[in-house]
């Protein structure tokens, strides 16, 4: 559908901005943005559900029949340019927003971060210097103080940098043990992971060339203190300890304090990686769970996760400021010592980063808008959500759930089908019947649900249905029509190669 076959067409006196012409002048976007906004709508509209249905090859035909040709050999008209590829975008999206996309630590942005976040775009400082930047600098500076104190509000000097999620957080943060290494004449240190970790933690010791990560039992998806303290003992040398606050199949948190303990008396240094849990500490209620995190030389949380800002919000906090002095670099063009000498501030020790979004401006403008109560009971509510869901699956006679309390606001359960299905055929059958009710209902664009691998009460590893649960308005009852989806797909599963 074109943008000017709609029943509402723009208006023949309204301002039509030429696609070249001061793009991000106001008057030009607060046009645009309008055709944006219905492109949104109508392409929700199309889409009906959580998810495009018909698999991947139905909707990259939608999507190629809305938004093509990308490279027209003459432009066309910005109305039409703009319409199409976002009317595809939303039509062929998995919505954040609907109630049944629940896989991923993905969430739905607040409109006030979207809009503080198309200020950014056309504002379009870059934060690697300040003559690019000059007022989006002080509103970094102002929200990484805030973000740091979140965590360490004990310290005289804690500091935060802004990152574009967990990934490159527990980058720097392995970067910065490298270096404070390196400046003590140490070797390289060792990174010390549980089996729950994020892959991101391994993958950032073999970028930085660092030795293969210790891996350290996990039973029952926590981090074990005592096989911690006895792989320690076998180490030499520096070591950094990378707990974790909010595993990704299960939520679940370290046992902070006493993996505080265990490192210290082993003379290690600890970093968490909570870019799930972090927001807990929004809420004085919920933040006791993330106990013992000020004694981390590093902490990583990401606000696009419980934060709802658009994609990417991440932030690395650490203890004191000058540990953050390994990033320090001179490029004249951006930061020249005499520059700086004469009072204009250096950004580029800010990250790994040289050109970046400002994208402490949309952190801004939620912080303001709910304050620290606000963003408290938002996390609270995600986490009130996950536990009457779980009370709810207790109940439903064709699901069980997985042993323990919700981890932070995450539930995985499983058809009771697909335990009888186990029990007379083995475990693999019954995996393939959880893999295949949750690839039958994205087919359909009815349900996002996730999948984990987790030990049951037996021990034994076995396929999980995962929920996670951030919408901040989401409520346990939206979710009733979910549970009823799972169970009839699992009492009728579609034949092989109908969805599976």
């Amino acid at each position: 559908m074109s943008r000017t076959s709609r029943s509402d067409p723009i208006r023949p006196d309204a301002v039509r901005p030429d696609a070249t012409a001061d793009p991000a002048a106001p008057h030009a976007l607060r046009h645009l943005a309008s055709v944006a906004l219905d492109a949104l709508a109508d392409g929700a509209a199309a889409r009906g559900g959580p998810l495009p249905a018909g698999g991947p090859e139905a909707v990259a035909a939608r999507t190629r029949a809305l938004c093509a040709p990308v490279l027209p050999e003459e432009g066309l008209p910005v109305e039409e340019a703009l319409y199409g590829v976002v009317r595809a975008a939303a039509e062929g999206a998995a919505d954040p927003s609907a109630p049944h996309c629940v896989a991923h630590l993905h969430t739905p942005p607040l409109a006030v971060a979207a809009a503080a976040d198309l200020a950014a775009s056309a504002l379009n400082p870059s934060m690697d210097s300040w003559d690019q930047a000059p007022a989006a600098a002080v509103v970094e500076e102002e929200v990484t103080a805030v973000l740091a104190r979140l965590v360490y509000g004990g310290r005289p000097d804690p500091d935060a940098v802004v990152t574009s999620g967990g990934t490159e957080s527990n980058l720097v943060a392995l970067l910065l043990a490298r270096e404070r290494a390196h400046a003590a004449g140490a070797r390289a240190p060792r990174v010390f992971v549980g089996a729950n970790a994020h892959h991101s933690v391994r993958r950032a010791a073999w970028l930085l060339g660092l030795p293969e990560p210790v891996v350290v039992d996990c039973p029952g998806g926590r981090m074990d203190p005592a096989a911690l303290g006895r792989a320690l003992a076998d180490n030499t040398g520096p070591a950094l300890v990378a707990a974790t606050a909010g595993t990704t199949d299960e939520g679940l948190i370290d046992p902070l304090p006493e993996l505080a303990d265990v490192a210290r008396a082993h003379g290690a240094e600890l970093h968490v990686d909570a870019a799930y849990g972090g927001p807990l500490l929004f809420s004085e209620r919920l933040a006791p769970r993330l106990a013992g995190i000020e004694h981390a030389v590093s902490v990583t949380y990401d606000l696009h996760k419980l934060g709802w800002q658009p994609v990417a919000a991440g932030v690395l906090a650490v203890a004191d400021a000058a540990l953050l002095e390994p990033l320090s670099l001179t490029a004249d063009y951006l930061n020249a010592d005499d520059d700086t000498e004469a009072g204009l501030p250096d950004l580029l020790g800010r990250s790994i980063r040289t050109s970046r979004r400002p994208d402490a401006l949309k952190i801004a403008a939620t912080l303001r808008a709910l304050g620290r109560r606000g963003m408290g009971g938002a996390v609270e509510h995600c986490v009130g959500v996950a536990e009457e869901f779980a009370r709810a699956v207790d109940a439903h006679p064709a699901l069980r759930r997985h042993a323990g309390s919700p981890g932070i606001s995450t539930v995985l359960f499983r058809p009771v089908a697909a335990d009888a299905l186990a029990e007379a055929a083995g475990d693999e059958a019954g995996d393939e019947l959880v893999a295949g009710v949750r690839r039958e209902l994205l087919a359909e664009g009815r349900a996002v649900l996730g999948r984990a691998r987790v030990a049951d009460r037996d021990g034994r590893r076995r396929l999980w249905l995962k929920v996670t649960l951030l919408h901040p308005r989401t409520t346990a009852a939206d979710l009733d029509a979910l549970l009823k989806l799972v169970a009839e797909r699992a009492e009728n599963p579609a034949p092989a190669g109908t969805g599976h």
